[in-house]
């Protein structure tokens, strides 16, 4: 157990998911004696885990971002550089109303680099690269004008509907859960106009940024996992924190926050707590109702709520699947008829180490439900466990391209996500800036998580370390 140097100031941490447990030891680390206060009994929010079929299994994110280094350097201080593992070739596919492709080399939300490149000309048609490569000469002040806009207006006008619908769509779906008309792209993908205004064309921006990350890659592959699951780094989290002296609270709920002459003090039920400085990690919604009070310039400034999410798990007994038919996984276009999923990874395609935890003719596929649509309403679909399970096995066997059957299933499972995923709506960028601004005046306080640093773990943990490590200088 670590030891506090006398005087030291106290830390107190709301939530205890990636951004809380790092937001601890970034305190920790810097010599404050450290409270964490989590509403559930489990630590890492959305990166889960749960038991099926006897593998303990990711049951939400599942793999990370390679385009900074900031979760690798993570996992190299908690001794796991090691279990860091790429996933294997072959790339991801997409489901269009008329079949399945394979995803093109694209760099940023499906948009293309090359309008031309064959893999993208197989996807859009002739007709459709013919209007996405007009981005060429359009003038760059055609999206980049507007201090506001959303991921489907930039792509629309700077590329057109067909990249729009058989590239950006899929992609966006599958990661934010969300239309693109619905995102503000300074949030989904910073920098992305700024580029745009700089190289002339929105091709040229995806090109660059391509290039200033892992460079050209299969569809699906400029991420990476953990040997085990993207579940053992919040195990190595939580083994850190405690060997630090970070006292963990979970099942507390914090239900009040307020200003003293010494700092800030939470209300959890019938107790109170103190400290010095205040790092709160939970969801938008949340944070702002916590802190409006006592910060009243964020009254009312609440973001809307993220979608709700079901994640279905299948563990099959079918060998027809050792060919990887759709490789890495598939994601769905809004407008194929017949699927309701949003997404399948086929995890045992994905990670050899899963591969051989399930044995030889087993697989864990994933499938993904719930997105909010163009009316900014989740659509109707399947609810409960037992018609998300036949939603699954339908919609796995129309994208696998291989028959499923309730008596190739040995377990399966079903995770549900409510509005935890972060939902940068057109407009959030600004009203994140106001309410960050707003904090750092009151003094003491750090507002981190992914609604914030923007959807994914490698903009939480970068946003989260540079958060508090602002605080505590």
């Amino acid at each position: 157990m670590a030891t506090h140097p006398a005087g030291a100031q106290s830390a107190l941490v709301l939530g205890g998911g990636i951004s809380g447990l790092l937001s601890a030891r970034e305190l920790a680390a810097a010599g404050h004696r450290v409270t964490v206060l989590e509403a559930s009994v489990e630590w890492g929010g959305c990166v889960g885990s749960h038991v099926v079929a006897g593998l303990t299994l990711d049951s939400g994110a599942e793999s990370f971002a390679t385009r900074s280094d900031a979760v690798a350097n993570l996992a190299g201080e908690l001794g796991l550089s090691d279990r860091i593992v790429a996933p294997r070739p072959g790339g991801a596919w997409v489901q269009l109303p008329d079949g399945p492709r394979e995803l093109p080399k694209t760099g940023v939300l499906g948009i293309p680099a090359n309008p031309w490149d064959p893999e993208v000309r197989r996807s859009l048609g002739l007709l459709g690269s013919l209007r996405a490569s007009l981005d060429r000469v359009l003038p760059a002040s055609i999206g980049t004008a507007a201090d506001v806009v959303s991921v489907s207006a930039l792509v629309r006008a700077r590329m057109g509907r067909r990249v729009l619908e058989r590239l950006v769509e899929p992609v966006v779906g599958g990661v934010h859960s969300a239309d693109p008309k619905l995102l503000d792209v300074d949030m989904v993908a910073p920098g992305l106009r700024a580029g745009l205004r700089q190289h002339g064309s929105l091709a040229a921006a995806v090109a660059s940024q391509r290039r200033n990350s892992s460079g050209p890659a299969k569809a699906g592959a400029a991420v990476a996992g953990l040997e085990g699951g993207m579940h053992t780094l919040v195990g190595a989290l939580v083994s850190d924190l405690r060997r630090r002296g970070v006292t963990l609270l979970p099942g507390t709920r914090a239900t009040s926050v307020s200003r003293t002459s010494e700092g800030w003090r939470v209300g959890a039920g019938e107790k109170t707590y103190d400290a010095g400085l205040l790092a709160v990690a939970v969801e938008g919604p949340a944070a702002v109702g916590l802190l409006e009070k006592a910060v009243p310039a964020i009254a009312g400034k609440q973001p809307v709520p993220g979608p709700d999410v079901q994640l279905v798990t299948l563990i099959l007994d079918k060998p027809e699947l050792d060919r990887r038919p759709r490789g890495t996984g598939i994601l769905v276009a809004p407008q194929t008829p017949g699927v309701q999923a949003k997404a399948l990874t086929h995890a045992t395609g994905k990670w050899d180490w899963l591969a051989a935890a399930a044995g030889s003719g087993r697989h864990v596929i994933r499938l993904s439900y719930g997105r909010v649509d163009g009316a900014g309403n989740q659509p109707g679909g399947p609810d409960t466990d037992d018609e998300l399970l036949a939603a699954s096995l339908r919609d796995a066997s129309a994208l696998l391209d291989v028959g499923i059957s309730r008596q190739d299933v040995v377990e399966w499972d079903v995770v549900r996500w409510r509005g935890s995923l972060p939902f940068a709506a057109v407009g959030h960028r600004a009203k994140v800036t106001a309410i960050r601004e707003a904090c750092n005046a009151a003094g003491d306080l750090a507002v981190v998580g992914g609604w914030v640093a923007g959807n994914g773990l490698a903009a939480v943990v970068s946003d989260t370390v540079t958060q508090i490590r602002n605080l505590t200088s």
